[in-house]
């Protein structure tokens, strides 16, 4: 049951950051700020920072969906 919950916290979570990607187009992260071009280096650290946690997080979830696959398969 746990791992039901902590699927959907992170699946949330991995939507959120995606959207918050800055595509070829913009999309949601320039409703927030993210579209604006800017000379000073603190936004590629920000796109570094939430490139890595979209990484450890969708690591996460797959670490989870293979949990819950596994206590599936031997659940007797």
């Amino acid at each position: 049951m746990g791992f039901s919950i902590a699927l959907l916290v992170f699946s949330g979570l991995m939507v959120l950051l995606v959207l918050m990607h800055k595509g070829k187009g913009g999309g949601l992260s320039d409703m927030f700020g993210g579209g604006m071009q800017s000379s000073v280096g603190g936004s590629s650290v920000a796109e570094r920072n939430l490139d890595r946690l979209t990484v450890v997080i969708g690591l996460i979830w797959f670490a989870i969906i293979v949990v819950l696959g596994l206590l599936m398969k031997f659940q007797t």
